[in-house]
């Protein structure tokens, strides 16, 4: 649900309610009705969060499941650590 997906996203930059209004020129209730799921955000505002929280606007509308991360700045051998933990949490949701 894109009210789940905002919030844990917003929480997970550390950002406020506030502090994410401000970033997308809105008021901190309309991230209130976002995230409680009294209303959605226009095509505009999806693409903006995209681009705010590095995610698809795929993803933000649950048509998938995958999330992307930016490797920009990582040496190869930080990216190899980052893909190996990845696999390690695959691994050990395989039943």
């Amino acid at each position: 649900m894109i009210a789940d997906k905002i919030k844990i996203l917003r929480e997970r930059q550390g950002m406020t309610q506030t502090e994410l209004a401000k970033k997308l020129g809105i008021t901190r209730s309309g991230v209130n009705a976002w995230e409680m799921g009294i209303s959605i955000p226009s095509t505009q505002y999806i693409v903006e969060l995209s681009l705010l929280f590095n995610v698809s606007c795929d993803y933000l509308l649950g048509l998938k499941r995958n999330s992307s991360v930016s490797v920009d700045g990582l040496t190869q051998r930080e990216i190899a650590s980052v893909l190996e933990i990845i696999d390690c949490y695959k691994e050990s949701h395989k039943g």
